[in-house]
């Protein structure tokens, strides 16, 4: 080993005691740590390998079904609306013999004019600088989620309005109008009232007495047939209940769309009730008037965004008559399925 190498590793303070000068002539890292400074660790950071879906999993709310079963919804008014008028027009006439010097017999017309109160509402929405910041670091949209909420939120309402009106103004819903006739029970077949335990032809006759109880409301069974456009809403809870079949395989939807050809079916979770499963025969129309419709001021009202310090809100608005009524006499209803 060359002496000056030598030398200088002892004034360094390496000694190289009993090691053969021939060892000493290898490569040797003088500057390397005999033991480590940090914490051991044979791994990295777990974010660096976390994986962040972009799609979004969105948290599922029950539909809005009012119009859907209605079949339309209209615009009445403006924001600035607070009261509606539904003019209703009946013809009245009597007859008498003739004669040519008589005048007897008289034709004429009768009105009403059932009103309808709206309701105004509204929600806000709000977001700061650095929760943006934030959340884009999660690839979420934040300013963006908020206004898909406020949408969601208002439409909720406005399904539920159409449903069961407001408490304390003449705004009714499709569940709770006072026009409505009292529904009427199923059909107690051996004991059997509710349609899980009925059989599939239990099930159908109950839809054969809501459908008589349909044409002697709309008055001498001569406005409704078993062809007519007819809507029949229900729980989705008791839905399942039109798959059970006869001795001879045929289901209880089978029979109901053989014998009522434009009938519908829709289901929405409101027709669950404390007092029992609802079932709602609606006849769409009747000689071209149509039954019911959901009706709005509103549908949405985007007010200007407020710029604060480092945040923002902005308020949203809607207005809603609820479900209007013209003919209550052409909804049958069943309580108790």
């Amino acid at each position: 080993m060359d002496p000056r190498l030598l030398a200088a590793a002892q004034k360094a303070g390496i000694h190289f005691m009993g090691v053969s000068a021939r060892l000493l002539d290898r490569s040797v890292a003088f500057d390397a740590q005999p033991e480590l400074v940090t914490t051991s660790n044979a791994g990295i950071p777990q974010f660096l390998s976390t994986f962040i879906d972009p799609k979004l999993i969105e948290i599922l709310i029950a539909p809005n079904k009012a119009t859907v079963i209605v079949g339309r919804e209209v615009k009445k008014g403006d924001w600035t609306t607070t009261t509606a008028l539904f003019p209703v027009v009946e013809s009245t006439g009597e007859v008498s013999s003739y004669g040519d010097y008589s005048n007897e017999g008289k034709s004429g017309a009768n009105t009403n004019f059932p009103e309808r109160q709206s309701y105004h509402y509204q929600t806000v929405t709000q977001w700061g600088e650095k929760e943006l910041a934030v959340t884009a670091l999660a690839k979420i949209d934040w300013a963006n989620r908020q206004n898909i909420a406020s949408v969601s939120t208002l439409g909720k309402y406005q399904n539920k309005t159409y449903f069961y009106g407001v408490d304390g103004l003449k705004l009714y819903g499709l569940l709770n109008d006072p026009t409505l006739n009292a529904p009427i029970a199923p059909i107690n077949v051996s004991g059997a009232i509710t349609w899980d335990d009925k059989d599939a032809l239990g099930i159908y006759g109950d839809f054969l007495a809501l459908f008589k109880q349909l044409q002697t409301q709309t008055g001498n069974n001569s406005l409704i047939d078993m062809e007519s456009p007819l809507t029949v809403a229900l729980s989705s809870g008791v839905q399942p209940n039109l798959g059970k079949v006869t001795q001879y395989n045929v289901s209880v939807m089978d029979m109901v769309k053989k014998n009522f050809p434009n009938l519908r079916i829709e289901t929405a979770p409101e027709y669950a009730t404390a007092s029992g499963n609802l079932v709602q025969m609606i006849a769409d129309d009747i000689e071209g008037q149509e039954t019911a419709i959901t009706a709005f001021t509103e549908k949405l009202r985007a007010h200007p965004v407020v710029v604060d310090l480092s945040s923002f809100r902005q308020k949203k608005s809607q207005g809603t008559f609820g479900t209007i009524i013209f003919q209550p006499t052409a909804i049958a209803q069943m309580l108790g399925v």
